[in-house]
């Protein structure tokens, strides 16, 4: 021991000398904590050690959350926590944490609900919390600059007012923490208010929300924001749900406009696939160049369904290249990576752009005509004058005419990109969004079958690694065993894509692992008929938002319904019939960012059809399954000659036949009237 002891001694020695600050972060494993580890700033990790040392010694906590591909924090840490003056300001009088927003989503969310709730609008990152020494919140804010600009008084001036009014000032202090407080209501009104609120009128929750929804949509380029534009998975596949279930055709109009415009735009990396993580324009041209794993695992799911129901190329296509790309980048010993970040060699995007100058001399040489090299950069939006500055251009489709030579064009183009340094790769592993990708290949699964043997493949992998008999576990890094047990959303997620799963394979050892964590999940974070975020005690509530990812409380609910379903379980049912009944309708201008759970509305409203059979006839029932519009539909092995239909509790039809099960099931539910 003492031998080993001495060798670390050896190591961190050597580490500390070739770097002018070290602080508490160089024993973390987070890629995001290892980027502050050698600041001046004095860090110290989310822990008891730090919240104990706040207390101790009186005072203030300066909580700063980000993560290690998030562009602002890159520009606070360069602006702010490799400076001197703000490094001895925040020495002197705080004791400073940094927080992986990935580590510590609960966390996150917790402090991103009150800004929403304190300012009206979404915050972001990277989010600076100020805390007393008990860790009462007194001021919120995202980036804040060194010195006054952008609308703030710039950490300079900041910092040092906050101690003095904690110091001499304790009235405005308490003043501040009160206004910050988060207003609870008790358990009686909460009480009293449900019994006013027990019905869903869900016909008027589907008006609202297709008139909300109505509102947003951009008629010209699709999507449903000004800027910056998010993808908003969720959002698009309630609206092919509404289209199946009502025959809407606007839903389908707004899913299908959005998801074209996004294939052919800016988001989307036309040289090598993969969607960027948001754009900074309304036409979907000028990304925020980070690529995450869980954008491009949900817009997978969206791009393999619409293909299904609409056979266009395009959609297969986008699939077939995302899948490539998380597959050649983001893949490590079998997991997936978080994420990519937006910089190249310290520029923003530097790997994705092109100089018209370059890459024009560079076709001639390879011996392409000019007309011809004109035609392929004019489709693909390389123009002389670039798009990004006077110089570089990003890559969009232009017109529908694919031009002579364009796969000759985009070959050289990803000849260029091998000799630049391609962007650093968090590499994280986190259970919930290897599990998004999972599924994603799950449903990929209906284009190319394939795509389920990978997925069997990699979720077998991200067991082996992440769970044990009686844990599961949040994430890890390469190479490192994990520690931090189980989110909320790495259970949902992971029992939605062994849900996806089994109704692909049918492979009974699924279904085992889903009861398992099902039963686990709701013992962790149903407590007192309220959902929560962890079991950690940080005590954050689970949400219905869906503007990044689909919220994990969504996902768990409408799992809980399909495991009824298919468990006959009906405890799970109650659960959420409960959770809806204690739920407070939200205002209509929230329910556009709540798509997931008006899905779970639906489903709980619509019910769930459970078609049963041996696996052989399944599985020659496969694609006529596959292709039933109903987007309620699970299937289950049961020992059978003829196949059933039947509801949670019930069967209602059978036949040896299933096109004519299916359309005895259709004439069932043919309600498809407007909500």
């Amino acid at each position: 021991m003492k031998q080993i002891l001495f060798y670390l001694f050896v190591i961190l020695n050597t580490i500390w000398a070739e770097h002018n600050y070290t602080n508490a972060l160089i024993c973390e494993s987070s890629p995001y904590l290892q980027q502050h580890a050698h600041n001046p700033v004095n860090w110290y990790p989310w822990g008891k050690e730090a919240l104990e040392k706040a207390k101790k010694e009186n005072k203030l906590i300066f909580l700063s959350i980000g993560y290690s591909t998030c562009h602002w924090c890159h520009v606070m840490e360069e602006e702010s926590f490799t400076d001197k003056e703000i490094a001895q300001l925040l020495n002197e009088h705080y004791i400073s944490i940094k927080v992986d927003r990935e580590e510590y989503p609960q966390i996150d969310k917790k402090y991103q609900q009150r800004y929403m709730a304190l300012f009206g609008k979404r915050g972001g990152w990277p989010l600076s919390v100020f805390l007393s020494p008990e860790g009462k919140l007194f001021h919120l804010a995202t980036y804040i600059p060194k010195v006054e600009g952008y609308g703030s008084k710039g950490m300079m001036k900041m910092l040092p007012s906050f101690v003095t009014m904690y110091q001499k000032k304790p009235k405005l202090f308490q003043q501040e923490v009160k206004k910050y407080a988060l207003k609870r209501r008790s358990k009686a009104q909460r009480s009293i208010e449900n019994t006013r609120n027990t019905k869903f009128d869900i016909a008027a929750i589907m008006n609202t929300f297709m008139q909300e929804v109505e509102k947003e949509f951009d008629v010209s380029n699709g999507g449903f924001d000004t800027r910056p534009k998010f993808p908003e998975a969720s959002k698009i596949a309630l609206l092919l749900d509404i289209y199946q279930l009502y025959d809407n055709k606007k839903a389908l109009h707004m899913a299908e406009l959005t998801a074209k415009k996004m294939a052919k735009g800016g988001i989307y990396d036309q040289i090598e696939g993969g969607f960027f993580r948001y754009t900074t324009d309304n036409a979907w041209q000028i990304p925020h160049f980070e690529k995450m794993l869980y954008t491009n695992a949900e817009l997978i799911s969206v791009y393999s369904r619409l293909y299904k129901m609409t056979k266009d190329p395009l959609y297969k296509k986008v699939v077939d290249e995302t899948i490539l790309q998380m597959e050649k980048y983001f893949m490590k010993e079998g997991l997936y990576l978080s994420a990519s970040d937006a910089d190249s060699d310290g520029e923003e995007g530097g790997y994705f752009i092109y100089s018209y100058e370059e890459v024009f001399e560079g076709l001639l040489q390879k011996g392409l005509k000019r007309e011809q090299i004109q035609a392929v950069l004019g489709y693909l939006g390389i123009e002389e004058d670039g798009n990004i500055d006077v110089e570089f251009s990003h890559t969009h489709i232009t017109q529908e005419q694919k031009p002579e030579k364009l796969e000759e064009v985009k070959s050289y183009l990803r000849i260029l990109r091998q000799s630049r340094i391609f962007p650093f790769l968090d590499n994280k592993i986190i259970t919930a969004w290897n599990a998004m990708m999972i599924k994603a290949l799950f449903t990929a699964s209906q284009i190319d079958e394939h795509y389920a043997v990978l997925a069997k493949k990699r979720l077998g992998r991200l067991l082996g690694v992440m769970r044990t008999k009686e844990v599961l576990y949040h994430q890890t890094v390469v190479g490192k065993k994990p520690k931090q047990e189980g989110l909320l959303e790495d259970y949902a997620f992971l029992i939605d894509a062994l849900i996806e799963g089994y109704v692909r394979t049918y492979d009974p050892e699924y279904l085992l692992e889903i009861k398992y964590l099902t039963k686990e999940a709701i013992s962790k974070f149903y407590r007192g008929k309220v959902w929560y975020l962890s079991n950690d005690g940080i005590e954050a509530l689970a949400d219905f938002d869906d503007r990044y990812y689909t919220s994990a409380l969504s996902v768990m609910l409408d799992n809980l319904i399909r495991v009824a379903s298919l468990t006959e379980a009906l405890d799970y049912y109650e659960v959420v019939k409960e959770t809806i009944h204690n739920t407070d309708p939200l205002d209509q201008k929230m329910l556009t960012s709540a798509s997931r759970w008006i899905d779970v509305l639906l489903r709980y409203q619509k019910g769930d059809v459970i078609i049963k059979s041996s696996l052989q006839k399944l599985t020659e029932a496969k694609k006529e399954l596959e292709l039933f519009r109903y987007p309620f539909v699970l299937s289950k092995i049961e020992e059978s000659n003829k196949y059933l239909a039947c509801r949670m509790n019930s069967c209602f039809a059978y036949d040896a036949n299933i096109t004519k099960l299916l359309k005895k099931i259709e004439s069932i539910l043919d309600d498809k009237r407007e909500p």
